[in-house]
């Protein structure tokens, strides 16, 4: 059976010339949970498994899929102590499997994406364990110096918000799927509010426990879907994983399923970003700013996943209702937290 966005034929003979040790014909598996890049588990004759990322199979914007990119950024950190999948491989020849992709070892461990999961995989204690080093791994990524790592040149380092804010906004006007007044009015608070960025770090864009790999003993064996990571504002990160690091009893803004945080025993959003400004030295107070700068900014973004499952290119179907549904909460949240500054 054809999988979309796999050329086996021609996968099997490009894995066995350049990933050491793979022995063909592959099994490629589907792994859900992304609604960006499509990502496969590859299994091979002597069951070693592989991770292949490739971007979406039509509808791609320039450079919101640069498999080149996230290789680059994975590989730069692989020596340092944030934890990633090793990168095997990149491809950047489309005649090969019909776009540019890389190849990654498979790192076991859980996706955390709802709370009865977690609550079945670590008691209480653990948990808290694992809500303070899911802190400390954000503080580690913050405190490399890009150019240390060879990604000094991954992005400019200075006016984060005005970039992220122009480039959203783009993306929002490219691929909105009906008119929302609320996302315009909320651009123009955030341009009139924005505080000043004190310092510049490696930004992940999407730092939460659903693109984490956790052991059995609740570390983090890996950080995943490095594609919107670039140079900036770090309390960005901060802001994001706050928004995502719901209370239990507290439904997400997204509409979508609770946090896998709502299972109790993680530490509190203030907690978190306390034990973050101990562990970091940084000024948190404008915290509710960039919060409200990270729901805006998802609601762009879920908005353009929308538009390519429309489109029919991310490879299955979905409930487009929850998707606009997870929009318009999100920037609800983004104008309530405005309103609140």
């Amino acid at each position: 059976m054809a999988i979309k966005g796999i050329q086996a034929a021609n996968l099997d003979a490009w894995f066995e010339q350049n990933i050491e040790g793979a022995r063909p014909p592959l099994k490629f598996d589907p792994i859900t949970g992304g609604h960006s890049n499509l990502t496969f588990r590859v299994t091979d004759q002597e069951e070693r498994c592989y991770v292949l990322r490739r971007p979406p199979t039509g509808a791609v914007i320039a450079t919101a899929h640069d498999m080149a990119r996230e290789n680059r950024i994975i590989s730069a950190l692989a020596p340092t102590d944030v934890p990633v999948p090793p990168t095997l491989g990149l491809c950047q020849d489309d005649t090969v499997n019909g776009a540019p992709f890389y190849v990654m070892g498979f790192v076991e461990g859980h996706v955390l994406v709802d709370p009865k999961t977690t609550a079945g995989l670590f008691d209480s204690e653990k948990r808290s364990g694992l809500g303070a080093e899911v802190v400390g791994v954000l503080a580690r990524l913050h405190a490399i110096d890009p150019d240390a790592v060879g990604l000094g040149e991954l992005g400019r380092k200075e006016n984060y918000l005005a970039r992220q804010l122009k480039r959203w906004r783009t993306q929002w006007d490219k691929t909105q799927t009906r008119d929302l007044p609320i996302m315009e009015e909320v651009y123009q608070g955030l341009i009139a509010d924005m505080p000043e960025q004190v310092g510049a770090s490696i930004v992940h864009g999407d730092y939460r426990l659903g693109n984490m790999l956790v052991t059995q003993d609740a570390r983090v064996a890996a950080v995943l879907d490095w594609e919107l990571c670039t140079l900036g504002d770090p309390l960005a990160d901060l802001g994001y994983v706050v928004n995502n690091w719901a209370q239990p009893g507290e439904m997400m803004a997204q509409g979508a399923a609770s946090s896998p945080t709502t299972a109790g025993g993680f530490q509190t959003r203030e907690e978190f970003v306390e034990l973050y400004e101990n562990l970091t030295g940084r000024d948190t107070s404008k915290i509710d700013y960039y919060r409200a700068f990270q729901y805006w900014r998802m609601a762009a973004i879920v908005e353009g996943v929308l538009s390519r499952y429309l489109k029919g290119v991310m490879g299955a179907d979905a409930d487009t209702d929850l998707f606009r549904a997870q929009v318009d909460g999100l920037a609800a949240s983004a104008r309530d937290l405005m309103a609140k500054l």
